[in-house]
């Protein structure tokens, strides 16, 4: 995939046609009511990014979102803002080549139906129509954490990029949410979730080395108030000691920001850059964050909002 190529005036007309509003609710914004096979997990064997006449030097950006509880509000989020404005500060700021992205909503492996839907790798307006055909299961168990980890497992095993095959240059793989990873994998979560038959439990900290081969990897964690959850960036940040994002609710409308300057420090572009070409009142805000963030090749960047 990744044919076509992104304009806003495509975006207009998407979110006029849809009545996407900031008003509406998040069910009004994905109306599926169940999972299409054409984005389960289990039924796709292969995601490739690929050059084309549109992309001819394409880079792969895969986004994982939490659907799991009350996170629709995310999902909201990046259907009528985050989304279009983190591709558009992409193409603009010309931070990566060609960007093909693929959404990728993410639930719990050990209670949902569904537990990770996968878009295309895309370029133009697709990457927004196919986001709005994912269902929000809204399940997860109150298990004490999410599977945001089956990304990283679907990454390093279900996809193939132009990217690092013929240039050896990593994607980047972001994902969103507000819980604690699983610790691991169990050969049954694989064999439902991916159809795969892997003889042994892997734990998150494999799962993330081998994603890391061929991905920058990164999580942004939505914190909140609550005392409950104050100790779930720490659990983030031995995970991804390089990679942690933290940003509180209140902040939300920051989000396409934080995910473009995550994507161009870890590309290499200048911080005071990054931060020049921004709205300043945002730049004010995650300036001492993204100044923790250093381009190395075989790891990712350290980034904390408060």
């Amino acid at each position: 995939m990744g044919q076509g190529s992104y304009r806003a005036s495509d975006w207009q007309m998407l979110r006029q046609s849809r009545r996407l509003q900031e008003t509406s609710a998040p069910s009004e914004v994905f109306d599926s009511k169940t999972a299409k096979d054409i984005f389960n997990s289990r039924m796709v064997a292969i995601r490739e990014s690929r050059d084309s006449a549109d992309s001819p030097c394409s880079t792969p950006i895969l986004l994982g979102f939490d659907v799991t509880a009350s996170m629709g509000y995310l999902a909201k989020e990046l259907a009528v803002h985050a989304l279009h404005s983190t591709v558009m500060h992409l193409l603009e700021d010309r931070s990566v080549t060609d960007p093909q992205i693929l959404c990728a909503a993410v639930g719990d492996s050990r209670c949902d139906r569904v537990p990770l839907q996968v878009t295309q790798f895309e370029s133009d307006i697709r990457i927004l129509t196919q986001l709005l055909q994912l269902h929000l299961e809204g399940g997860g168990g109150g298990n004490q954490g999410e599977s945001y980890h089956l990304l990283w497992y679907f990454a390093a095993r279900h996809t193939r990029t132009d990217c690092f095959e013929k240039r050896h240059r990593k994607g980047y793989l972001l994902t969103i949410g507000d819980d604690r990873c699983h610790p691991s994998l169990s050969p049954g979560e694989i064999r439902r979730v991916f159809g795969d038959e892997v003889p042994y439990m892997l734990s998150s900290e494999e799962l993330l080395r081998e994603a890391a081969q061929r991905y920058h990897l990164f999580h942004i964690h939505l914190s909140s108030d609550r005392p409950e959850d104050r100790s779930i960036p720490a659990e983030w940040r031995r995970l991804l000691p390089n990679g942690t994002a933290e940003l509180h609710r209140r902040h939300l409308g920051c989000l396409s920001e934080l995910i473009a300057a995550m994507i161009s420090l870890a590309g290499g572009i200048p911080v005071n850059t990054v931060l020049k070409r921004m709205n300043q009142n945002i730049a004010e805000i995650i300036a001492p964050s993204v100044a923790l963030i250093r381009p190395e090749p075989e790891t990712s960047g350290q980034i904390i909002l408060f």
